[in-house]
C-alpha cells in the first residue's frame, strides 16, 4: 500500500492541507456505498500531494455508543472486542483499496478519550454544559432523542425506524448560545458548506427556526468515555465523535496543543455524507466556537451511492462489498467507477453490470487498449525504439497537442470545486482523442510502406512517440484516482510519471527510448454472463445467510414448545391479524369497460426525483415510460425521500390531464394504496417489467 504525504514527490512546496473523512461506525462491515467516501477523499490528498501540498489525510472509526453495546451482547463479547474486530475490518477494506492516509484514528485511543474528557469539563466549567433531565422519543440506531412534532410517521426521521420512550439524567449543551454567530460565519463564508444546496437545508430547516439545547451525555449504557467528575455519565456521541479531528493532530484542550495541531488546523476539507451534514455544519462548529478554536474551512456533504437507485440491505440480497469487486474487477477498475459515477449533488447507483461496462467500454477499450496497441506497434515496427523524428501533421499533431497539453489546467479547475467525476471524464478526454489520432494517422498503414519510403517510416516513428508521450502525461494526470494503474503504465513505457509542473509541456519523453518488450493487458475485456453469474452466486448466498440468521432468531423466540395446537394457535392467530388488518372503503358509483378503456395504464421506471421547493407534501418525479419520459408531482414526500423513489418501478396514470400544482406540471399520477391512517405505498408490479409495459 501506498501511504503518507512521503510517498509522492512534491511539485512545490505550498503549504499544509488537511483533509478528513468522517470516521466510520463499528457496528459492522460497511459496504460499497460507505467505501465511496474513503476512495474520494483519497483522490484528493493525492491529488494536493502532486500539487506540492504538504497533505496530511486523516480517517478512522467511531467506536463507541449503545447500539455497540448491544451489538457485543449479541456476539457474546465485550464491546472492546467487538469494536476491535470490525474496526480491523474496516481499516483492512481502506488498505484494500490503496488509501493513502497519514493517520487512522480510533475513538477508542487512550490518548483521544482523554481529551474527550478534558473538553467535556472545559465546557462544563465554563457554563456552555449543565446538568439536566432528558425525556423524549429515542431510536438506538441513530442514538438520537426525538419530540413528537419531530417524528415522521411516528417513526425516527433519520431512519425510519422505532422509537421508544426514554428518560434519563443528562448534560447538556447550550446551542442555542452561538447560534447567531454560525449564521454569521456561514453568510460571510460561502464556501464553508458545499454543495450550496446542504447550506440552505442546514440555514432553513434548523438554524433560522431555532436551534434546541443538544444533550451530551448518557447514562443509560457504560460503553462510552466516562464524565471523569460524574463517571455515571458517558460522553455522548457527536461530542465524543466529532473532536477526532482535532484530538488526531495534537489538540489539548489545556492549552498544550501540539506543533502539528497548529501546523494543520484548521482543516482544509471535511468529506462526510450527506447524511450527516447537520451534525457537522451545526454542532461541532459550535462546539469549535466554545473551545475558542477556529472553524474548518470547508465542509463537502457528498450525495450517497445507492444499488439499483435504492439503499442497500442483506436482507434483499443487495448489498455489494467491496472485497468482492475487488476481487472481481481490481482495485482500480472499482476505484475509477466510483469516482467516476458518482455526480456532485446527486447519488449515484452502483451494480455489478453497470461497473462492468465500465470497465469494459473505458478501462479495457478506451484505454487498455490504447497502451498495448501503442507499445504494441513501437516494438513490431522499430524494435521498441521510441523516437521522434519531426515528421508532422501540423493539423492533426497541433490538436492532439492542444488537448493533451491542456488537460491539467481542466482537471486543475475541476479538482479546485471537488468535482473529482469532471476532473477524470477530463483525463480520459486524453485518451480518446490518442484513440482518434490513431484512427487519422493510420500506422499500420505506415508501417506497410516505411522499408520502401523513408518519409512514411519518419512519420510512423513520429505518430508513436506522440502517442507514448500523450499516455504518459495522461497517466501521470490519472495517478492520484488510479495510482497502480498510472504505475503499471510508466513502467511498460519505461518512462517516470511526470511531476504537475511538466504536464503543460509536450515532447518530454526520452528520444530513443526502449518501451518494454511484452506489454502486459492493463484490463480484460469482462464476459458479462460472468459478471451476472458472479453478482448471483453473491445474492443468493447473502439471501441464504439473512434466511439462516432471521430462523435463528425465530426459534431463540419460540421456545421449545412444538405440535398441532401450538400451530393451530398461530395460525388463528395470525388469521385475526390479518382480520384487523384489512380496510373498507366507501364504494363508487360503476363504471362501463368503455369508461376503463379510457385510462392508460404503464409501467414506469423513476430516473430523479427532488423536493417542490413550494411544497411541504410534494415530490416531482421524472418518470421513464418506454422511450418518453414524463414529470410527476405526487403529494407523498411524508412516505417516501427523494432518494429512495429513485429506482423504482411503478404503476403510472399516463394519460391524466397534466395539471400545475404549486407552480410545478404535473404529466400523470403514480397509483398508491393508503390504509386507514393515512400511509401511502406505491403500487409496483410483482414481477421484473420493463418501463413502458401496459397495465391491462
Amino acid at each position: 500500500m501506498e501511504s503518507g504525504a512521503g510517498t509522492e514527490t512534491k511539485r512545490k512546496d505550498r503549504g499544509p492541507y488537511y483533509i478528513t473523512t468522517a470516521i466510520a461506525y463499528t457496528s459492522g462491515k460497511p459496504h460499497i456505498g460507505n467505501n465511496y467516501e474513503i476512495v474520494l477523499a483519497d483522490s484528493i490528498a493525492r491529488f494536493k500531494r502532486k500539487e506540492g501540498y504538504d497533505v496530511f489525510f486523516q480517517t478512522g472509526t467511531d467506536e463507541h455508543g449503545q447500539k455497540i453495546e448491544l451489538k457485543a451482547q449479541e456476539a457474546g463479547v465485550t464491546p472492546r472486542e467487538f469494536v476491535d474486530n470490525v474496526a480491523g475490518i474496516i481499516q483492512g477494506m481502506c488498505d484494500l483499496l490503496n488509501i493513502s492516509y497519514d493517520k487512522f484514528i480510533r475513538t477508542t485511543d487512550e490518548a483521544h478519550e482523554k481529551q474527550v474528557q478534558k473538553i467535556f469539563k472545559k465546557l462544563y466549567e465554563q457554563g456552555d454544559i449543565y446538568k439536566g433531565a432528558y425525556e423524549g422519543l429515542y431510536c438506538t440506531p441513530c442514538e438520537s432523542f426525538w419530540t413528537e412534532m419531530q417524528l415522521v410517521d411516528g417513526k425516527c426521521p433519520d431512519c425510519g425506524r422505532e422509537v421508544k420512550p426514554a428518560k434519563e439524567e443528562a448534560y447538556f449543551f447550550r446551542m442555542s448560545k452561538y447560534a447567531d454567530k454560525l449564521i454569521n460565519h456561514m453568510n460571510e463564508h460561502p464556501e464553508f458548506i458545499k454543495p450550496v444546496s446542504r447550506k440552505n437545508e442546514m440555514m432553513n430547516n434548523f438554524l433560522i427556526p431555532g436551534l434546541q439545547d443538544l444533550c451530551v451525555s448518557r447514562t443509560s449504557f457504560q460503553w462510552g468515555v466516562p464524565v471523569d467528575f460524574d463517571p455515571k455519565h458517558v460522553v455522548y456521541v457527536w461530542l465524543d465523535a466529532l473532536t477526532n479531528y482535532i484530538t488526531g493532530i495534537g489538540y489539548d484542550a489545556e492549552g498544550e496543543s501540539t506543533e502539528q495541531y497548529r501546523k494543520f488546523w484548521p482543516a482544509d476539507l471535511h468529506l462526510i455524507g450527506k447524511d450527516i451534514v447537520r451534525f457537522h455544519t451545526i454542532y461541532w462548529p459550535i462546539f469549535l466556537m466554545a473551545l475558542g478554536e477556529p472553524l474548518p474551512k470547508q465542509i463537502f456533504g457528498h450525495p450517497w451511492l445507492l444499488m439499483n437507485g435504492g439503499k442497500m440491505g442483506k436482507s434483499r440480497g443487495n448489498v455489494i462489498y467491496v472485497n468482492d469487486l475487488v476481487d472481481f474487477f481490481g482495485v482500480d477498475a472499482v476505484r475509477y467507477y466510483m469516482l467516476h459515477e458518482m455526480p456532485y449533488e446527486n447519488d449515484g447507483n452502483a451494480t455489478w453490470e453497470l461497473i462492468a461496462e465500465r470497465t469494459n467500454s473505458d478501462l479495457a477499450n478506451t484505454l487498455g487498449n490504447l497502451v498495448n496497441r501503442t507499445i504494441s506497434m513501437s516494438n513490431k515496427y522499430f524494435g521498441g525504439v521510441v523516437a521522434n523524428k519531426g515528421a508532422v501533421d501540423a493539423v492533426i499533431d497541433a490538436d492532439l497537442k492542444a488537448v493533451v497539453t491542456g488537460a491539467y489546467a481542466k482537471v486543475t479547475e475541476k479538482m479546485a470545486d471537488l468535482r473529482v467525476a469532471d476532473a477524470l471524464t477530463e483525463i480520459f478526454a486524453v485518451f480518446k482523442r490518442c484513440n482518434k489520432y490513431i484512427d487519422e494517422t493510420e500506422p499500420w498503414i505506415l508501417g506497410k510502406e516505411k522499408d520502401q519510403d523513408q518519409e512514411k517510416a519518419d512519420r510512423l516513428a513520429t505518430v508513436l512517440y506522440h502517442l507514448v508521450e500523450s499516455i504518459i502525461i495522461g497517466a501521470s494526470l490519472l495517478q492520484p484516482y488510479m495510482p497502480e494503474t498510472a504505475r503499471r503504465i510508466s513502467e511498460q513505457l519505461c518512462a517516470p510519471l511526470r511531476e504537475f509542473d511538466r504536464l503543460e509541456e509536450f515532447g518530454l519523453y526520452p528520444n530513443g527510448n526502449k518501451v518494454t518488450e511484452h506489454p502486459e493487458i492493463l484490463f480484460a475485456r469482462l464476459d458479462m454472463k460472468e459478471v451476472e453469474k458472479k453478482d448471483q452466486e453473491l445474492a443468493d448466498a447473502m439471501l441464504a445467510a439473512a434466511a439462516k440468521e432471521k430462523a435463528a432468531d425465530n426459534a431463540v423466540g419460540q421456545g421449545d414448545g412444538s405440535g398441532t395446537a401450538s400451530g393451530a394457535k398461530e395460525v388463528i392467530s395470525q388469521a385475526q391479524e390479518d382480520s384487523a388488518s384489512v380496510v373498507d372503503i366507501e364504494a363508487k358509483p360503476e363504471v362501463t369497460y368503455e369508461d376503463f378503456a379510457k385510462l392508460q395504464f404503464q409501467v414506469g421506471e423513476i430516473i430523479a426525483c427532488e423536493a417542490v421547493p413550494k411544497s411541504k407534501k410534494l415530490l416531482c418525479s421524472q418518470v421513464r415510460i418506454g422511450s418518453q419520459v414524463k414529470q410527476i408531482v405526487s403529494g407523498i414526500k411524508a412516505h417516501y425521500s427523494p432518494e429512495e423513489m429513485v429506482g423504482k418501478k411503478v404503476m403510472v396514470l399516463v394519460n391524466l390531464k397534466p395539471a400545475t400544482l404549486a407552480g410545478v406540471l404535473s404529466e400523470g399520477m403514480l397509483l398508491c394504496a393508503e390504509d386507514e391512517d393515512g400511509t401511502l405505498a406505491l403500487m409496483r408490479p410483482e414481477k421484473a417489467m420493463p418501463a413502458g409495459a401496459e397495465i391491462c
